[in-house]
């Protein structure tokens, strides 16, 4: 049996592996998530997340650990990731994915995954995939393959799951449905530095945790 890095996969791989389309048009969050409005408080945290990775981001590289410290972990506690009924799992190994037919199995480490814990347990809320920002600029889209693969598992016992691919700046989310042939939908990217497309993040990241 060949197996597979869930990081080396492309698209064609989690269309053939998987079973994976993508489907429709680029998604509106509003069809799927009620967005509240920002509190002032949470703007002035917004505008601090921003404030600081920017500083980060025009000095040149970025880290995935500085990602992870300066703009993931202060959004997830903004938006409630840290409340008691979800629990934040880290750089974890996924459950080896096997595809007798295909004489393959796949194997990966995902970046933080955030589970409900109370209510229906052990409902997974949300997939995080880091891209590492660079100055020549690796975009989220293309983690999208990988964050598919890791998300997958979540499909057996639900009908759909939020996945979010970044790099820092720029945050692309994904809605993941489970049927014969899984699909999955686009979201259009947002930055970080920008002021309505943060606001938009916040609002989403939100809404996914109270949903």
């Amino acid at each position: 049996m060949v197996t597979l890095a869930a990081k080396n996969l492309n698209f064609e791989d989690v269309q053939h592996l998987l079973g994976f389309h993508e489907s429709g048009e680029m998604g509106v969050f509003s069809d799927y998530l009620n967005l509240e409005s920002v509190s002032d408080f949470e703007q002035t945290e917004l505008t601090e997340i921003c404030t600081n990775f920017r500083r980060y981001l025009l000095s040149g590289r970025v880290s995935e650990g500085q990602i992870k410290f300066l703009a993931l972990a202060p959004l997830m506690n903004l938006t409630g990731y840290y409340n008691q009924a979800i629990e934040l799992l880290l750089e974890e190994n996924i459950q080896r994915i096997d595809i007798l037919e295909a004489d393959t199995s796949i194997t990966g480490r995902y970046d933080i995954l955030a589970v409900k814990k109370s209510g229906v347990p052990n409902l997974t809320k949300l997939w995080v995939l880091i891209v590492e920002a660079k100055r020549a600029g690796i975009e989220p889209f293309t983690g999208i393959p990988q964050l598919l693969t890791y998300a997958h598992e979540s499909l057996q016992s639900q009908s759909s799951v939020w996945g979010l691919a970044t790099n820092g700046l720029h945050f692309q989310f994904i809605r993941i449905c489970a049927g014969k042939s899984p699909s999955y939908q686009l979201f259009p990217s947002l930055s970080l530095i920008e002021s309505e497309p943060s606001i938009q993040i916040l609002k989403v990241l939100k809404a996914i945790c109270k949903s």
